[in-house]
C-alpha cells in the first residue's frame, strides 16, 4: 500500500511539471535545441504519467477490481500513445535536420 502512494506522488513531482511546462511551450534556452519540438514532448510526457494516478486511484479507493482493470487499460492506452506521439516528434526532427 505504501508504494501505491509513493508511485503517484514521485510522478505528480517531477512528470507532471515537466510535462506541464513543455505542454505550454516553455523550456530552458539551453535545452531548446534537444528538445525541438517541445509541445509534442510535453504531451506525450504527461501521456506517460497518465498511468500512475490511473492506476494507484482506484486501488486506494478500494475499488472493484474491474474498475481498477478499465484505470490500468485506460492508463496503458495513454502510455503507448505517449510512447508513439516521442517517436513521431523524434522522426519528424531527425527528417528536419537532413
Amino acid at each position: 500500500m505504501t508504494w501505491q502512494w509513493i508511485g503517484p506522488t514521485v510522478f505528480s513531482l517531477t512528470l507532471l511539471p515537466a510535462g506541464t511546462a513543455m505542454a505550454a511551450d516553455w523550456v530552458p534556452g539551453r535545452l531548446r535545441s534537444r528538445l525541438t519540438p517541445v509541445r509534442p514532448r510535453g504531451w506525450a510526457l504527461l501521456a506517460i504519467y497518465a498511468p500512475a494516478p490511473l492506476n494507484a486511484i482506484p486501488r486506494l479507493a478500494g475499488a472493484t477490481p474491474e474498475v481498477t482493470l478499465a484505470g490500468v487499460l485506460a492508463g496503458g492506452v495513454l502510455a503507448v500513445g505517449g510512447c508513439v506521439l516521442i517517436a513521431i516528434a523524434a522522426r519528424r526532427t531527425t527528417h528536419a535536420a537532413r
